[in-house]
């Protein structure tokens, strides 16, 4: 089975809240290191929304630069101004991003003939690859399986789907839907603990935070479907099922995702935009047995 793991990477700051490029190179180099199939720089729990433009223009010129063709670079170009959409996406690929993120709006709920509206938008001006990205917790709304389709019949840069929900309800049907006509467009679960059963129902991996703690084990995961190997597959699963228990350590879960890559020794610091929390010493406590150290 053909699969892939993308790693949404988290985004090292200092302690004024500033980029921390070195944090941000040794990050890349870790990921890599541990086998992943693409870095997404300046997704959600890259805390794109707190980012200025000119800040995003620097990371990715940076992590185009230092990742260097090892691995593929997407880059999350939203944001709630289109004009600022489009200019994102256009500064990316011509840096050299492999592909472009897109988030629909957020705040208000859109129908679908404005969703269908805005992306097609984004896609005639994006000179490159471009991945939905499906969030309803943070949208409001759902970006359906029959507006993808429509999407799909229009553009031919519009190549892949992140699809962040739980379960997978609403991924088989983008997966029943959209393969049979599209084989070759990707669709990917945003949650690291749906992996197995997208690529089981026909998917194609996972863009999932864990990845950013265990790059390892998420690339053994891969290898493992690809070896027709089910009892690593199985094993693996109830690795990853038991660190899925970070993202209820607080809210939002970006800090305790950081911290406890701080824990297990990867060179970044907790520190998150404003106003997220830092984690506490209970909470310390908690992500230590959650990783059993």
């Amino acid at each position: 089975m053909n699969c892939n793991y993308i790693t949404p990477a988290i985004t090292p700051f200092d302690e004024n809240r500033r980029l921390d490029t070195e944090a941000l190179k040794g990050l890349y180099d870790h990921l890599i290191s541990g086998g992943v199939d693409g870095i997404l720089i300046l997704g959600s729990i890259g805390e794109f929304f707190a980012i200025p433009v000119e800040s995003k223009k620097e990371l990715i010129r940076l992590a185009v630069k230092h990742i260097n063709g090892r691995t593929k670079v997407l880059v999350g170009t939203a944001s709630m101004d289109v004009n600022e959409t489009i200019e994102l996406s256009k500064y990316a690929c011509e840096q050299g991003a492999d592909g472009v993120v897109v988030i629909s709006p957020y705040y208000f709920s859109l129908s679908n003939e404005s969703i269908e509206e805005y992306y097609d938008l984004v896609a005639k001006e994006c000179p490159g690859d471009l991945y939905l990205y499906n969030f309803p917790d943070r949208t409001g709304y759902d970006l359906s399986p029959h507006v993808t389709l429509n999407l799909l019949r229009k553009h031919k840069n519009i190549v892949g789907y992140k699809d962040t929900i739980p379960g997978m309800d609403h991924t088989r049907e983008l997966i029943k839907l959209i393969k049979p006509e599209f084989p070759d467009f990707k669709i990917y679960s945003g949650f690291d603990d749906n992996f197995a059963h997208n690529v089981i129902s026909g998917g194609d991996g996972c863009i999932g935070g864990l990845s950013n703690l265990v790059p390892e084990l998420c690339s053994a995961w891969v290898k493992a479907f690809k070896n027709c190997d089910m009892k690593l597959v199985s094993e693996i699963q109830k690795k990853i099922d038991k660190l899925m228990d970070i993202y209820q350590v607080g809210k939002p879960f970006v800090p305790y995702i950081k911290k406890a890559m701080e824990l297990k020794g990867i060179p970044v610091r907790g520190y998150c935009s404003f106003p997220l929390p830092e984690a506490n010493q209970k909470d310390i406590s908690r992500i230590k047995e959650i990783l059993g150290i």
